[in-house]
């Protein structure tokens, strides 16, 4: 399509001309640090998951009696066979778990942490290997899809070892039902950021990428269905909600928020700025800790268990790189209010740069917090993809901001997430994304595209059933700018298209402004995805929210059910861990209270 997201070129000519010879070069000191610790973090995850492997191999021989198993010729078990059968890729599931110790006699039960440990020693062993291609020479478009990968697969190495640590039998508690299928499904969403970023590329970078990366999105996807499965309960097909027990505890009224975060952080939510104190102020005038918000990222600490406050004063704040990285958690982000604190920036796709490392802020470090901030890409609509924020952070709250872009302005990249009081602003798919995430009392905002081009608010990218992914605005308007005011019967505006296979996305209780095309959706290419995808809209109104002349695709539905509908609101879609009360925003756990 001419507008979309993997099939626009870019502009550079042929990057695999110009760079992907097999020629060692040296690489920054820098990137070679950086590498060696990914490096170093990979070997020791993956020799603790062998570690764990033997043991449950000892475990299964001395029960057994049967000392002899690794000399057999293997055949598939009845429990492993059974297992292999609920997943998306039966014969991958076979042929790995084979190979791996003690899953041969293992039983049901036990093979749900074996194939975690399986995937996640192939993931450190993918990390391993793709850094060994650092020192090839590479063009900025190149480097930028590898620093991707190496990036993505470091993220999914942590997420992969947290999984097994809540699955496996007798090892420490560290997270529920919700949590490991979040952290499952976020590390599916990486492994198919990777590949994508060397999608329109070709050489031999791409090449040994594709190579060493083999069959990793496979063996995610079917520790999903396996421990789906182990868990199931009795919620409507393609609508996995988890961990009830936790997700019907009632919110006080008077409290205002859902159950996630901390008394104090609640208070620090509904605090004026002059009233909290903060570890760090950033502050162009030099009356602050920092100048510059590069600087106070890199001074706060790492893997922090509280709350780390960095204040940024007024001002427009445009820096080069400004990332929360995985380490740097529960970071919260204050500012002087949107529109007064801005950070800015304009990369775009046309700079020869993957999507994803286009964003002016981005932040993956778990329990982020921003408020009170307007973050803009002010690449433009003829830049294409110029990403203003992108979120892949596990609980992460963002609450009174403004986003500001064209095409792709927010990135939900991955995990659970919540918007509250926002503004997002855009023309293609200007929210999208596989986070789990809702959006509360948001405006979203649609802008005139260039010319020939449709509006699509939404472009969600769940692609395995198994995933807890999806995008749900609830209680939100959707509204139409001046300039397309003017022009909106020439520029057709959608609630969405389906990026992925299994696409989904709900419209609850919101206003639709007359821009929105009567059809509602789009299509992404053809009859691609029509049939699994589940888009749904419950009680919407305004001159838009007429459903009358809505698509009549098999994946879309007019819900008329309020138990359908809650399906959607944080009670359940993201309430798994009881983090929102916590972080003080203001929030319906319901459909309302």
């Amino acid at each position: 399509m001419e507008y979309g997201r993997l099939q626009k070129p870019h502009s550079g000519g042929d990057s695999s001309a110009r760079s992907l010879t097999p020629d060692p070069v040296r690489a920054p000191n820098r990137s070679k640090l950086k590498i060696s610790l990914l490096i170093l973090t990979a070997t020791l995850v993956v020799a603790s998951a062998i570690a764990a492997a033997l043991v449950v191999m000892f475990r299964n021989n001395a029960s057994s009696g049967d000392g002899g198993e690794m000399l057999r010729i293997r055949r598939p078990s009845v429990a492993l066979s059974k297992t292999c059968s609920l997943t998306r890729f039966p014969n991958l599931c076979v042929s790995s778990l084979l190979e791996f110790p003690g899953a041969a006699s293992a039983s049901e039960r036990d093979l749900v942490h074996i194939s975690v440990n399986l995937t996640l020693q192939k993931f450190g062993r993918a990390l391993y290997s793709a850094s060994d291609i650092s020192n090839i020479q590479m063009d900025a478009h190149v480097r930028s899809a590898y620093q991707d990968c190496l990036e993505l697969l470091d993220d999914s190495v942590y997420l992969l070892s947290r999984s097994l640590t809540s699955v496996s039998p007798g090892g420490v508690a560290g997270g529920s039902t919700q949590d490991v299928l979040t952290w499952l499904s976020a590390a599916l969403t990486n492994h198919d950021t990777c590949m994508e970023g060397f999608g329109e590329l070709k050489g031999y970078v791409k090449n040994q990428m594709f190579d060493r990366l083999k069959d990793l999105s496979g063996l995610v996807s079917n520790c999903l269905a396996i421990y789906s499965a182990a868990k199931r309960n009795d919620d409507f097909s393609g609508i996995p909600i988890q961990n009830r027990r936790k997700l019907l505890s009632p919110v006080k009224k008077h409290e205002h928020f859902p159950n996630w975060l901390s008394r104090r952080d609640r208070k620090l939510l509904d605090l004026p700025v002059t009233a909290i104190k903060a570890d760090i102020v950033v502050s162009h005038d030099g009356n602050g800790t920092y100048k510059t918000i590069s600087e106070a990222i890199n001074k706060a600490p790492e893997n922090s268990t509280r709350r780390f406050i960095i204040y940024v004063r007024a001002g427009r704040y445009e820096e080069d790189v400004l990332k929360v990285g995985r380490r740097k958690m529960n970071l919260m982000f204050v500012g002087d209010g949107r529109g007064i604190t801005v950070i800015s920036g304009g990369r775009s796709v046309q700079q020869n740069m993957t999507t994803f490392h286009t964003a002016t802020f981005a932040a993956t470090g778990a329990g982020f917090i921003a408020r009170d901030i307007t973050f803009v890409n002010w690449a433009g609509p003829d830049k294409h993809q110029a990403v203003a924020l992108r979120i892949g952070a596990d609980h992460a709250v963002i609450y009174r901001c403004n986003i500001i872009g064209y095409q792709d302005t927010l990135y939900t990249h991955s995990q659970r997430q919540f918007y509250r009081e926002c503004a997002i602003y855009g023309t293609v798919d200007f929210i999208f994304g596989n986070a789990a995430v809702v959006f509360q009392n948001c405006t979203m905002h649609a802008r005139k595209p260039l010319p020939f081009q449709k509006i699509t608010i939404t472009a969600q990218n769940r692609k395995d059933p198994n995933q807890n992914t999806g995008i749900s605005i609830h209680a939100c308007r959707i509204v139409a700018e001046p300039d397309l005011e003017l022009a909106k019967d020439t520029y057709y505006t959608f609630l969405g298209r389906p990026w992925k296979l299994f696409s989904r996305t709900v419209y609850m209780l919101s206003y639709l402004g007359d821009h929105i095309h009567p059809r509602g959706w789009l299509e992404w290419n053809a009859t691609f995805a029509l049939d699994t995808l589940y888009y749904g809209e419950y009680m919407n109104y305004g001159p838009g929210g007429a459903v009358g002349q809505r698509v009549t695709w098999p994946g879309y539905h007019v819900i008329n059910s309020t138990n359908e509908a809650s399906k959607f609101t944080v009670a359940q879609f993201i309430y798994g861990s009881a983090w929102l009360p916590s972080t003080g925003v203001t929030f319906l756990a319901g459909l309302s209270t």
